[in-house]
């Protein structure tokens, strides 16, 4: 049988954009390469309930650029969680870091960037739907608790129906 972690929520820390911004200079040294390294995910949304996790995308020029970035990061003890949306973004996850961190390497142009900087950034200027949503993860995160995936799913439909509305705003 498989472990599983369970979803843990946390309310929002007020340390989480410092933290970014230690992350983000750390990744650039790293990564000069990059266009932009963005802070994406619950705790870039400010009072938002969230995963303990700083989730940051890095935009690289181009695909050709993945796998030196991908070598840059697994010298430095970030562990590979695969290509997770099937849109040639590759994910990792920081091993022994506070807080955690999960990276994604993102081609310039990339859907999936883009939808997540439409989703935060309608969520920050959208109190009323980020107070939905948060309210939407605490009751996912008690009814799935040991199901990180299906937690997820279930955030589908409504993330989708935000960035629509963001990408058509």
């Amino acid at each position: 049988m498989t472990m599983h972690k369970p979803v843990e929520l946390v309310s929002y820390d007020r340390v989480w954009p410092d933290a970014f911004q230690r992350i983000q200079a750390k990744l650039l040294a790293l990564l000069p390469q990059a266009l932009t390294i963005d802070h994406v995910g619950s705790t870039a949304i400010p009072d938002m309930t969230a995963k303990p996790l700083i989730d940051i995308d890095i935009v690289l020029p181009a695909l050709e650029h993945i796998e030196s970035a991908t070598q840059v990061l697994l010298s430095q003890d970030y562990e590979p969680r695969g290509n997770r949306y099937d849109d040639e973004v590759w994910a990792f996850l920081s091993r022994g870091s506070v807080p955690a961190e999960r990276v994604y390497l993102c081609p310039a142009g990339n859907g999936t960037h883009r939808n997540r900087l439409a989703f935060r950034d309608y969520l920050i200027a959208h109190p009323e739907a980020a107070a939905d949503y948060a309210a939407l993860k605490r009751r996912l995160a008690a009814e799935f608790r040991m199901d990180g995936d299906r937690y997820t799913a279930e955030k589908r439909e409504f993330v989708d129906t935000i960035v629509t509305r963001a990408l058509k705003g």
